[in-house]
């Protein structure tokens, strides 16, 4: 008994194990950055290239603001370069990030979020939009915070979030007033972007500062990062450009965090628009036909519910209410008594022919009126010849003959 209890626990440990060590994080691919001040020692895991610095004693990252050169871009990446397909067998890896920021309402090119390959110069700038390469060999990701429309990219307006793919024209675009928000208000904001390998999706969210997360994403768009860089290593960061103005994007707080997910774990894509799009119309009925579906289902529950009744009514009669059943002859022995004279009282006469019969009740030891024939009262003696036990214990009516 305490070898099964052992092995158990044993097989339960072990399964607890294997859960925690497939769905959780890889430590050295998760950071979490409350603020940017030296004891919290990002400078070990994020490196600062162009104008980017950290200000105020930690508080946060300025990435553009006043330069010397007309153009301010600023980048801070993470040093480490993370794989999405890693393993063997083969695994898909997912991530999450967030980040808060704000963004000064002059004109400007705003905030990115990045992932480029390795072998992109992450110190070299050529007055690219949010600080990135106009080249295009590189293969990138760019989810950008847009604050200017150019025309070039074909903008939607100067306040919107973008999905970007090998370049800086956006695949999936939302309108960031649709949630009444304003990009450059300079108000703390932050965001939340989730790839899910099972569901090959891409998801942003976006609030104020100090609000729950969205539940419903401002952008959804379904892609397969797998298939872009395959087992190549790729670095995250977060990129921005003023483009000749004064604009200032700041960082007040970034975490990273990467997971794997087995295979068995998966899902199949679930995007809510496919379904509201395969959604029928709403049809109104015509209020008489409404009017004879609810008489229709209301005369089936009366049915339903007599039927019921009847079938509860009627097992009751059968199992409780019984009545008992006396024999219609006489199975036991007569009985005989010591009496030769039984006292009773007549109840009714009967005819049966040339005879006349009593129905009568046996009363012992006293004396009852009777009435026959509407003939006054009185005491009737009669002989009994025979008396059967059940007639006496019942107590029922003794038929007399009298000669």
């Amino acid at each position: 008994m305490a070898s099964i209890s052992t092995s158990r626990y044993f097989a339960a440990l072990s399964l607890l194990i294997l859960f925690f060590k497939t769905v959780s994080s890889d430590s050295n691919s998760t950071f979490d950055f409350k603020n940017f001040a030296e004891n919290s020692k990002f400078e070990l895991q994020l490196a600062l290239y162009g104008d980017a610095k950290v200000v105020n004693g930690g508080s946060f990252v300025q990435i553009t603001g006043s330069s010397s050169s007309s153009l301010s871009a600023g980048r801070v990446f993470y040093r480490k370069p993370i794989k999405l397909v890693d393993g063997n067998p083969r695994e898909i890896v997912s991530f999450s990030t967030y980040f808060s920021f704000s963004i000064s309402p002059e004109s400007g090119d705003g905030l990115a979020f990045d992932m480029v390959p390795i072998g992109f110069p992450l110190n070299v700038f050529d007055n690219g939009s949010f600080g990135l390469l106009d080249d295009q060999k590189f293969r990138t990701l760019v989810v950008e915070f847009d604050t200017l429309m150019d025309n070039k990219y074909g903008d939607l307006n100067a306040n919107h979030v973008g999905i970007d793919i090998d370049g800086l024209v956006s695949l999936k675009v939302s309108n960031v007033s649709s949630i009444n928000l304003v990009l450059n208000s300079g108000e703390k904001l932050q965001s939340w972007i989730d790839y899910e390998a099972g569901s090959k999706r891409l998801e942003v969210r976006l609030s104020k500062l100090g609000e729950f997360r969205p539940v419903v994403p401002l952008i959804s768009f379904p892609i397969d990062l797998s298939l872009m860089w395959k087992e190549q290593e790729v670095f995250v960061g977060l990129s921005s450009s003023n483009v000749n103005s004064s604009q200032t994007c700041n960082v007040y707080s970034w975490s990273f965090r990467l997971r794997q997910v087995p295979h068995w774990m998966h899902s199949q894509p679930v995007d809510p628009m496919a379904f509201n799009n395969k959604t029928r119309t709403l049809t109104v009925c015509k209020r008489r036909y409404c009017l004879s579906k609810i008489l229709a289902a209301l005369i089936f529950v009366i049915a339903c519910g007599a039927l019921g009744a009847f079938v509860v009514l009627f097992v009751w009669t059968l199992l409780v209410n019984r009545r008992p059943v006396v024999p219609e002859e006489c199975t036991a022995q007569p009985v005989g008594f010591e009496y030769e004279k039984f006292k009773v009282v007549a109840d009714k006469a009967i005819e049966d022919g040339k005879k006349k019969k009593l129905q009568v009740h046996v009363v012992v030891g006293q004396q009852r009126q009777w009435d026959y024939g509407g003939g006054g009262g009185g005491v009737l003696d009669v002989v009994v010849e025979e008396l059967c036990w059940w007639q006496w214990w019942w107590g029922g009516g003794v038929v007399v003959v009298l000669g």
